[in-house]
Formats: structure tokens, C-alpha cells, sequence
């Protein structure tokens, strides 16, 4: 997980047991103050995960001893610990992560308490200049941008504002559809309820990704790493791809991009599981969990981070270039 250090001074325009788990979704922590939301207005494609039970968690252990060879400083698999039997309701989830598209519009139409931040990411790369101030600007600041904001593989100094505003734009259409990143944990929380929905739980997060079957991966019990995004072959800046590049990266219920691209944000805070004997420091009330894999690099591309079942954690107001969410609905 790859932490946003610094913002620029930059714009944007306003054998598992045979013991069932129920497992209830928590409604989200009432804010303290109340709010108003402007109705959404975007469509979002969701899919329909099924009521009923399946295989939530593992036991596996780390035979081959990556957490040495890799020098992880907790050992690996055992916060999936027990392997295990959980029955949810239906509910809805998004078919792919939150794009940049779908958060620019919740930003534009919620202020206050409502709103959530601007990612840094889009002070960094141009993706929150609006088009009203690519059209009066100075030259010199606009082809000052175009060359280190959107880094255009052209001689910006000689562009026309027209020739500039049509490739910033263009530009601004690719990002358009990748999964919106360096959002917190309350930002994601705020953009659902704008679309009267909420993060997914932990578990309604990994049935979603895993079936009904306990498959390790979302396409099925085979590691291949060409099947989503770890960044080690991505061309795209820090190794995000648009959402639904990898057409074979998806689920049971026809949900893609749950392993690897960003890791994603849910409800829950990080505990041990129900039966868990792992004494884990960092469980509590402190950090949230985040599930999926990114486009990391080196060992962060092993197969271990993009499994159904890998749980991650990070604290709820981080701000990170690689962490990302979608919604779910009750039905």
C-alpha cells in the first residue's frame, strides 16, 4: 500500500465448520452533525449477490515460508483464520470500483458536511482542472501545467490553448474511468450514502469476490497473474488500470476488478475472526479493513495479496494512491 506523502498547490473546480456465522450489516456511524445530500444522479451498474451461506476465511499456513523470504513483519494467513461458514442476506454490490468520473460528480454535488476531499492525485496529474479554466488561463501557466501535471509527451511550449485543451481533455477521458483512489475510509463512507448506499461488510465483500465455492481467487483456484492488474506489466500511472481492463478478473456474481488494481475499502475494523486464536496488536477499533490487492511491485505482486480471502488493514483517515472502494445496497 503505497501512501500520498505530499499534495501539490494545485485546483479543482468545486474442511471449514459445520457452525453457521449470521452475519447482520452495521449501519454506518451516524456523523456528528446532521447532513444533507443532494439526490444522486449517476447511474451505476450493481449486481445481485444471492442470500444464503458460504466458505468465508481459510486455514492455511505459510508453508513455504514467505513471511522469511520476503521479510513481512507478521506472519502470513493467519488473520484469515478459522475457515468457516457465514450466512448473509442478499444485497447489491457495484460491478467495478468507484471510478474517478463517479467522484468527481459526488464532489460536485454535495458541499459541507456532506462532501468528501479532493483526491491529492488530482492536484498531482490535471485530472481536477475544469475546462472553464483551461479557457482563461494564462499561456505560460496552462503549457506550464499541460508538461508537468499531465505530463504530455509534447513540446507544450509551442501548443495552441486549443491543441492543449483538447489533449488535456483527452486525457481527462482516460482517467475518467479508473477507480478513484486516495479517498479515506470517511470519504468512502460519505460518497455511498450520497448514492443512498454504504460500504460493503467484510463479509459481503469477500462472498462477492469468492462464490459459494471457496475458490482462492475470484476466477477460480489458479494463480495467474495476467488475469488482473499487480502493476508489473501496466502501463498506466502507478500501475492503475480503467475499471473492467481485464475482462477475465471477475467474480461468480459478475463483479471484476476484486483482485488486484486498488485495494478497497469496507466496513469493518480490523478484529480477529469469531473462533480466531491469533493475538494480532494491530486488531481494535483502530484500523479499518481494506481487501483486493493493488497494482504493487515487487513482492507486493505475489500471489498471497490478491486472494479472496487476504486481509489487509489500514488507518481511517489514511490518504493512499493505491486504495480504492465500491458500494453495496440492502435488497
Amino acid at each position: 500500500m503505497k501512501k500520498i506523502l505530499s499534495l501539490s498547490p494545485f485546483l479543482f473546480v468545486a474442511a471449514c465448520s459445520q457452525n453457521v456465522e449470521n452475519v447482520e450489516p452495521k449501519k454506518a456511524a451516524p456523523a456528528e452533525k446532521p447532513v444533507k445530500f443532494e439526490t444522486a444522479v449517476i447511474d451505476v451498474p450493481m449486481k445481485l449477490v444471492p442470500a444464503g451461506e458460504f466458505i468465508m476465511g481459510s486455514n492455511k499456513v505459510d508453508t513455504e515460508g514467505m513471511q522469511e523470504q520476503y521479510g513481512f513483519p507478521a506472519p502470513l494467513f493467519v488473520n484469515e483464520h478459522p475457515e468457516r461458514k457465514v450466512n448473509l442476506k442478499a444485497f447489491m454490490i457495484d460491478e467495478f470500483e468507484v471510478t474517478n468520473s463517479d467522484y468527481k460528480a459526488f464532489l460536485l454535488r454535495t458541499q459541507g458536511e456532506a462532501r468528501g476531499a479532493v483526491p491529492p492525485a488530482w492536484s498531482q496529474n490535471g485530472y481536477g482542472l475544469a475546462k472553464s479554466q483551461m479557457e482563461t488561463m494564462e499561456m505560460d501557466t496552462l503549457r506550464m501545467i499541460g508538461a508537468e501535471h499531465f505530463k504530455l509527451d509534447m513540446d507544450t511550449t509551442v501548443m495552441s490553448r486549443e491543441e492543449l485543451m483538447t489533449a488535456m481533455l483527452k486525457q481527462q477521458n482516460f482517467e475518467d474511468k479508473k477507480p478513484v483512489v486516495g479517498a479515506t475510509w470517511y470519504d468512502a463512507v460519505k460518497y455511498c450514502q450520497w448514492r443512498s448506499a454504504r460500504l460493503p461488510t467484510e463479509a459481503e465483500w469477500e462472498k462477492a469476490a469468492r462464490g459459494t465455492d471457496g475458490r482462492e481467487f475470484p476466477w477460480g483456484n489458479n494463480w495467474d497473474p495476467k488475469i488482473t492488474n499487480t502493476g508489473d506489466e501496466a502501463e498506466e500511472e502507478e500501475g492503475i488500470a480503467q475499471v473492467g481492463t481485464f475482462p477475465k478478473n471477475a467474480s461468480p456474481y459478475g463483479v471484476y476488478d476484486m483482485s488486484g488494481n486498488v485495494w478497497e475499502w469496507v466496513e469493518d475494523w480490523y478484529q480477529p475472526n469469531k473462533g480466531s486464536t491469533d493475538k494480532d496488536p494491530e486488531y481494535g477499533e483502530t484500523n479499518k479493513i481494506i481487501r483486493g490487492g493493488s497494482g504493487g511491485m515487487g513482492h507486493y505482486a505475489i500471489s498471497y495479496f490478491y486472494r479472496n480471502a487476504t486481509r489487509q488493514y489500514a488507518k481511517p483517515d489514511t490518504v493512499a494512491e493505491d486504495i480504492g472502494f465500491r458500494c453495496v445496497k440492502d435488497v
